[in-house]
């Protein structure tokens, strides 16, 4: 072969190579690529909201890629569900499913829906609460292939959650010989292992673990001789201990979660026995922050084999109504009742200072999800908003639609990308991603 030929099909096969060795780092960087987008979008996806204020009960959503601002119209609303009954019930949002509660005619009725909302199963869970403010209040809770309620009249249910049938139901309130609050029983249900947790209050218990799968009891805290409060119990592990902290009509309790002994009670008064607020637990320390009680801030004290609470600062600044607290960064957000009335206030973790009160959307209930705060407030406004210790920066507004009798009182969600408002017997589920 000539020279010229051999150099001419060495250089060719030179390009050959380089062509092959170019596609190969193509190919290396667009599958790391799709592997990291893959991962970001698996990690949205997989995640639920299986009770009431999600998966830590912090009311702290892990989604990502969510957008920073909104249209002026707001978000695109993908579909609206009606005919839920009426009800302040929030959502959990699981396995392709979302659910809620509600009054239909003379029941308490639980609503099962697809992604789509269109109803996959009903079913129901006792009479309806139709005295001052009918409706529902608590908001139901799965766990696997169970979903668990409480209406307000105290009747507790455990439902197939595939199906809606009902596996077993006990009535809280007679079980424990104990009466009704003034407007029905709000607790959204604690999972916690095998025990379900429910507080009702009265002469025989604070709060009684049952057997998730029976519905029978397993252990009675003792009574404090106060009735149920409106608030959640949350579970804290902190020194090697399980504790379920919750409000009474009048004080806040702890209680060992593995045999139900009373290991705090300790007085916390509000106006008209309205002790709301799930309580924050954080590096040690429990904060709650009722009607005009104020909020307050106490170290968890573990020494010589008892427990008990030492208060480290109170304030009037923030006295939260039923729309929740949100600690973030070392601030605490809410919007205020009495002191500052209506108004959104942010308080500093550490000391309990005022950092602002500002008007915001409005006296009202919030959530967040990818560095923003989710507001709505008691009249239909949704707001979005930077968290700052400085200002209460809204970036966005907009109306959720007329039609939902009453105030917009249930507690936004933010899920797969959603946004979920409920309000009266309409669910609206927008696009925030």
């Amino acid at each position: 072969m000539e020279l010229n030929e051999r150099c001419r099909l060495k250089g060719e096969g030179q390009v050959v190579s380089l062509h092959a060795r170019v596609r190969e780092y193509v190919f290396v960087i667009l599958a790391t690529l799709l592997f990291a987008v893959t991962g970001v979008f698996a990690e949205n996806i997989d995640h639920s909201w299986p009770q009431f204020h999600g998966p830590g009960r912090d009311n702290i959503s892990r989604e990502r890629g969510l957008l920073k601002t909104w249209p002026n119209e707001g978000p695109s609303l993908v579909w609206t569900a009606n005919g839920l009954g009426h009800g302040f019930s929030s959502v959990w949002v699981a396995d392709g499913i979302i659910c809620t509660a509600g009054n239909i005619e003379k029941d308490t009725v639980i609503t099962a829906l697809n992604m789509k909302g269109k109803v996959l199963w009903r079913s129901k869970n006792g009479k309806a609460w139709t005295r001052d403010h009918p409706g529902t209040r608590s908001t139901p809770t799965i766990d696997g292939t169970r979903t668990y309620h409480q209406s307000p009249i105290g009747n507790i249910v455990c439902l197939k959650t595939e199906t809606g049938k009902v596996i077993w139901d006990v009535d809280i309130l007679t079980k424990v010989h104990s009466k009704n609050s003034t407007w029905g029983l709000a607790e959204s249900l604690l999972i916690d292992g095998d025990h379900l947790i429910s507080s009702p209050g009265g002469p025989e218990a604070c709060m009684v673990a049952l057997d998730k799968n029976t519905g029978s009891i397993i252990w009675k805290a003792p009574s404090t001789n106060e009735l149920a409060g409106y608030s959640c119990p949350i579970l804290v592990e902190y020194k090697g201990l399980r504790i379920v902290v919750t409000l009474t009509a009048k004080a806040i309790i702890g209680v060992n979660a593995d045999d139900g002994e009373l290991l705090w009670h300790v007085k916390h008064e509000s106006y008209a026995d309205e002790n709301v607020m799930l309580p924050i637990f954080h590096d040690g320390y429990v904060f709650i922050s009722t009607l005009a009680a104020g909020s307050v801030k106490w170290r968890i004290a573990v020494q010589d084999g008892k427990v008990g609470l030492e208060e480290i600062w109170r304030t009037k600044e923030l006295d939260n109504h039923h729309g929740g607290v949100v600690l973030l960064d070392g601030n605490l957000y809410g919007t205020s009742t009495v002191r500052n009335s209506k108004k959104w206030v942010c308080l500093d973790w550490q000391t309990g200072r005022k950092m602002y009160a500002e008007t915001g959307v409005g006296k009202g209930s919030l959530t967040y999800a990818d560095g923003m705060l989710y507001t709505l407030s008691i009249d239909r406004l949704m707001g979005l908003v930077r968290p700052t210790s400085t200002s209460f920066e809204l970036v966005s507004s907009f109306e959720i639609p007329k039609g939902g009798k009453g105030k917009s009182w249930a507690h936004p969600v933010v899920c797969n990308g959603r946004l979920y408002i409920r309000h009266g017997e309409f669910l609206y589920a927008y696009s925030v991603r």
